[in-house]
C-alpha cells in the first residue's frame, strides 16, 4: 500500500518548464539562443547579459510559454529576480530595479492598461541595460499593439518558432511517459497523437491526468480506459 501512495505523491511532482526538456526539434537555434543568454553572468556577480530584446513568436503550442517560464526558473536558480507579465495577470507591479530581466508573454492578447504596463517596463529595462524576452503569436509587424511597443518587440532578436511534426510531438510524449515510468502501446500513442490537441502543453496535461487516473483505478492505460476517463471527466 505504501508504494501506491508513494505514487500518488510523485505525480504530483511532475517536473516544469525547463531548457533540458525543451523539445527543440527545428526550433534549435532558439534555445541555443536561450542557453547562451541563461548563462551569461559576469564574475563581478551582475548578470553580464546582453540587453538587447528577444522576442519568441509562432502558433500557440509551439513551446513560446514553455521557454519563457523555463528562463524564469533559470534566473530563479541563479537567485536572481524577474518581472512577469501575462495576458491573465491584472494587478501588475510597478517596474523593480531589482529585476535581472522582464519577460513578457501573450504579448498579442494584452489589454491597453497590460501595453501600458509593458510599454513602461521595457523603457525602464532599457534604461537599466536589462534585457526584455517577449512571445506572440505573430510576428512583431503584425502585432495589433500600440507602436511604440510593437516596434521595441521587433527591434532585437526575433525567432519563429516551428510547431513540432507528428514524429517529434510522438518522441516528447513518449520520453514524458518514460519519465514517469508509464507504458504507452503504438496503439495508445496514435490514439492520444490523432485526437487530442497538437499543442504539447496540452499532451503533457493528459498524461498527467491519466497517469493519475490509471493509479486510482489501478489499470494500466489502454484506449479505453482513456474513453472512460473522458466520460467521466
Amino acid at each position: 500500500m505504501g508504494t501506491m501512495k508513494q505514487l500518488a505523491l510523485d505525480i504530483g511532482l511532475s517536473t516544469g518548464p525547463s531548457l533540458v526538456n525543451f523539445c527543440a526539434g527545428p526550433n534549435l537555434a532558439a534555445l541555443r539562443h536561450l542557453e547562451l543568454w541563461v548563462g551569461a553572468k559576469a564574475s563581478a556577480g551582475a548578470a553580464n547579459r546582453s540587453p538587447v530584446p528577444t522576442y519568441f513568436w509562432g502558433l500557440s503550442g509551439s513551446g513560446k510559454t514553455h521557454l519563457l517560464k523555463a528562463s524564469r526558473e533559470a534566473l530563479r536558480e541563479q537567485g536572481a529576480r524577474v518581472g512577469w507579465l501575462d495576458a491573465a495577470m491584472h494587478d501588475a507591479p510597478e517596474f523593480d530595479e531589482s529585476w535581472a530581466a522582464v519577460l513578457l508573454d501573450d504579448v498579442h492578447l494584452y489589454t491597453a492598461a497590460q501595453q501600458h504596463t509593458a510599454f513602461n517596463w521595457f523603457v525602464n529595462a532599457q534604461t537599466h541595460l536589462r534585457p526584455v524576452l517577449a512571445a506572440g503569436e505573430m510576428a512583431p509587424v503584425e502585432l495589433k499593439l500600440r507602436d511604440d511597443l510593437r516596434t521595441r518587440l521587433g527591434w532585437g532578436h526575433v525567432f519563429y518558432l516551428h510547431p513540432l511534426s507528428e514524429p517529434e510531438r510522438r518522441a516528447v510524449l513518449r520520453q514524458a511517459a518514460d519519465d514517469r515510468g508509464v507504458f504507452l502501446s503504438d496503439d495508445v500513442m496514435d490514439y492520444i497523437l490523432t485526437r487530442f490537441s497538437r499543442d504539447l502543453g496540452s499532451l503533457m496535461e493528459l498524461l498527467q491526468l491519466l497517469d493519475g487516473y490509471a493509479l486510482q483505478t489501478q489499470r494500466t492505460i489502454t484506449i479505453p480506459l482513456i474513453k472512460s476517463m473522458m466520460d467521466n471527466n
